[in-house]
């Protein structure tokens, strides 16, 4: 008899890693069928969904309009766990969600894989109890993460990172050596995938860029879109007088062309850097709820992963950006002006850092993981 694996996957990006993590599984010795909560990649690599939520969380961010369903599909999973044998419980990301999963889990005997570590060491670092009591095993995809969380309590692996399983050639190319045009720059466009970020961060990105123009009429700018449905919204909010290449899904390539990347906070930077082009990162929040509650709970000095994980402000962040666009309008001419042996440096230390994310296949680790907490 084959294995029952549930996965809960609530995000578009959580989606696609687990859909290589199951198709890195089929490819073991240990019998398994999968069953759970995803998107359309997961349906593909041969998961059974039973509600698609990540498709979903694409199109919605208001997460408390959303309470009412996500309660209901609590209450789903509590049922299929009740009348179908279940082995384990991978919960990937969305930890304030499958938080909530991971306890339906245990209350019903079944052990749990947390996939995507969260960011405890950012916020709430007193949620680490109730990560000891609902995680069997964690896969972390950050290299720090495994003596943060080893070291609290937790069974933790560092598996390297599902980005780049499978990376195109166009990543070792740059990371191997990369030449900067100042002169006649090549700037990438990244606003990211969901909607909150799109509606926030591709306006000014594009008022930058136009910025840049003016200053370096040979300027090139390349549009990246996250999947199809993006680039529609992209072109339709389009500003007119910015002349634009537009791509869909080619985060690395497209990083890879450029000599600077404008780039919504998140997995994309990662990306980025591990090309060696320098990211100007960018996330926007709410003015007020920032101030009276964000602030006071991160517990870091630098929210962008990539100078998270290299331990210092490497890279420029706007996290949150506020109101005006001057200041990342004029770090990026900063770094369109700078001796180019500060851009080879910069170059250098971003493909030192996300080495070790790249020697390990992800969701091949993780698969063998999987078994082994099957077979025990």
């Amino acid at each position: 008899m084959a294995h029952r694996v549930f996965i809960s996957a609530a995000e578009p990006s959580a989606d696609h890693h687990c859909a290589k993590l199951i198709e890195a599984a089929k490819n073991t010795e240990t019998p398994m069928s999968f069953v759970g909560l995803g998107g359309s990649h997961m349906q593909k690599a041969g998961c059974q969904i039973i509600e698609s939520m990540a498709q979903r969380a694409a199109m919605h961010y208001n997460v408390l309009g959303q309470i009412g369903y996500y309660f209901r599909v609590l209450r789903q999973i509590k049922n299929y766990f009740k009348t179908n044998k279940v082995d384990l419980v991978i919960l990937c990301d969305s930890p304030s969600f499958n938080f909530h999963v991971a306890k339906i889990a245990k209350k019903a005997g079944i052990k749990t894989l947390f996939y995507v570590a969260p960011q405890l060491w950012a916020w709430a670092p007193w949620r680490i109890r109730k990560m000891r009591r609902l995680c069997d095993m964690l896969a972390c995809l950050l290299p720090f993460e495994e003596k943060y969380f080893s070291s609290r309590g937790i069974k933790t692996k560092f598996v390297g990172n599902p980005l780049f399983d499978d990376a195109p050639p166009a990543l070792e190319q740059a990371r191997a050596s990369h030449t900067f045009n100042q002169e006649t720059p090549t700037i990438a466009i990244m606003p990211g995938s969901r909607k909150a970020e799109l509606e926030t961060l591709y306006e000014p990105m594009q008022q930058i860029a136009l910025k840049v123009a003016r200053k370096k009429p040979g300027a090139k700018f390349l549009i990246v879109a996250a999947n199809d449905n993006t680039k529609m919204y992209l072109q339709s909010k389009a500003i007119r007088q910015l002349r634009a290449e537009i791509s869909v899904n080619t985060v690395i390539e497209s990083a890879a062309r450029a000599d600077l990347v404008l780039v919504a906070s998140g997995s994309a930077t990662l990306q980025v850097a591990a090309t060696g082009t320098v990211p100007v990162i960018m996330y926007q929040s709410n003015k007020i709820l920032w101030h009276l509650i964000g602030r006071h709970l991160v517990r870091i000095p630098n929210l962008a992963l990539v100078n998270i994980v290299a331990g210092r402000r490497l890279v420029p962040e706007f996290m949150p950006c506020f109101g005006s666009i001057e200041p990342i309008y004029k770090e990026c001419m900063r770094l369109l002006t700078c001796e180019p042996a500060q851009l080879q440096k910069l170059h250098d230390d971003l493909v030192h850092i996300t080495e070790p994310m790249l020697k390990n296949n992800a969701s091949q680790t993780t698969a063998k993981i999987v078994c082994d907490m099957l077979e025990k």
